[in-house]
């Protein structure tokens, strides 16, 4: 096959047009060395016809590139040869995201006989907080600046982030006010001793509006990046205590983590970018102090106690706060439970949960129908119903 027929071919596959017996022979195609090479060399075009490629993308499209190279050749049993393929459809995967991204495609002229499915927008700025008494402020519709005030803090909210500030008004109680983002929601806070906390999707915090004790403790759920601030009482650092959705606490003495404890997700994970922290399990009290780099997980559907520590994917576990989906290595059912609640749809697998692991990275700022043309070509097929989105055969 000549150089153009392969481009062709590529062309045909990225609008859809390439039948079943094309893509399979695509996919074939591109486990040999010299059609990723020639690959290569049509995303190079791109690339100086003005169009850049993200180095998110470039970096898996290479490693999936390498992995597919150094397999070439091998004989595999069944398993791995249908790896093969789907690492194949992956690779095209990552291509798909370039194009999409970076090319201004034409509104299509063809009418179609099927009808319009209503596009779903991606996940944007948004949270609910709920004060003292029970009320509860969309923070959607409020504009920037001071808009009410709990025991001695004054609210102030500026392009997407809540802070509170010392009004110094407080009349010694402890009230609480408690964040939450909805599903297909994200939002930012300083909290009143400076510390910042960032919440993806379909998370809460609760917190005092003033931390008065020996102590700083927040209650969270979901997924919560924090950046620690220190803090001193009569000359004795005051310890900051995460307790999250009561299965275990990280305790930090000023420091970046991160704490996924979403109850949909088979592992609870805290993760240390910088400084240091300790976590403790609630059941068995057991006490692991992570290093930098290092992760500490609670396997929870499996019913096991122990946490374990191992080296951190930081790149991947901080994807969501740097507006990325990371989909490498991640299983269907792994994607689709971002997907879940960064678009606020429901999944539904029409044949059980297809046994195939994804490789590549996408923007968290594409429509849902946009990411699915690119998950589409990895041989994955879905239906829109509403906002259920169903996984076919």
């Amino acid at each position: 096959m000549g150089p153009q027929d392969f481009k062709n071919m590529i062309a045909a596959w990225l609008d859809g047009s390439l039948d079943k017996e094309g893509r399979e022979l695509l996919g074939s195609l591109l486990m040999q060395p010299e059609y990723q090479e020639q690959l290569d060399m049509i995303m190079q075009e791109q690339q100086q016809q003005g169009y850049v490629m993200q180095a998110d993308y470039e970096g898996s499209y290479l490693r999936m590139r390498n992995k597919l190279q150094s397999r070439v050749g091998k004989r595999a049993p069944l398993i791995q040869r249908y790896w093969w393929g789907a690492a194949a459809a992956m690779l095209l995967l990552i291509a798909g995201a370039w194009f999409l991204t970076n090319e201004k495609k034409q509104q299509q002229t063809a009418q179609t006989q099927q009808p319009q499915i209503a596009e779903i927008p991606p996940g944007q700025e948004g949270a609910v907080l709920t004060l003292a008494d029970g009320s509860k402020v969309l923070l959607d519709t409020m504009g920037n600046g001071v808009f009410t005030h709990q025991n001695g803090a004054a609210l102030y909210l500026q392009n997407g982030q809540l802070e509170y500030k010392n009004s110094g008004e407080a009349d010694g109680t402890e009230t609480y006010n408690t964040l939450a983002t909805p599903k297909g929601r994200q939002f930012r806070i300083v909290l009143p001793d400076g510390t910042v906390a960032w919440l993806n999707a379909a998370s809460s915090i609760r917190y005092p509006t003033g931390f008065t004790k020996d102590i700083r403790r927040v209650d969270i759920t979901g997924e919560v990046y924090f950046e620690a601030a220190a803090a001193t009482k009569q000359g004795k650092k005051i310890p900051f205590v995460v307790n999250a959705d009561n299965r275990f606490e990280v305790e930090v003495l000023g420091t970046h983590f991160n704490v996924n404890a979403y109850a949909d997700e088979p592992l609870l994970n805290t993760t240390l970018l910088e400084g240091k922290v300790a976590v403790t399990g609630a059941r068995t009290k057991q006490k692991v102090v992570l290093e930098p780099g290092q992760q500490a997980s609670l396997q929870i559907k499996s019913g096991a106690k122990e946490l374990s520590v191992r080296k951190a994917a930081t790149g991947k576990v901080m994807a969501w706060k740097n507006g990325v989906f990371d989909f490498d290595d991640a299983r269907i059912d792994e994607v689709m439970r971002q997907l879940k609640r960064w678009y606020d749809i429901e999944v539904k697998y029409e044949s059980g949960v297809p046994d195939i692991e994804f490789v590549g990275k996408m923007t968290r700022d594409i429509p849902l129908n946009g990411l699915l043309i690119a998950l589409e070509k990895s041989n994955v097929h879905f239906r829109l119903e509403g906002r259920t989105l169903v996984v076919t055969p």
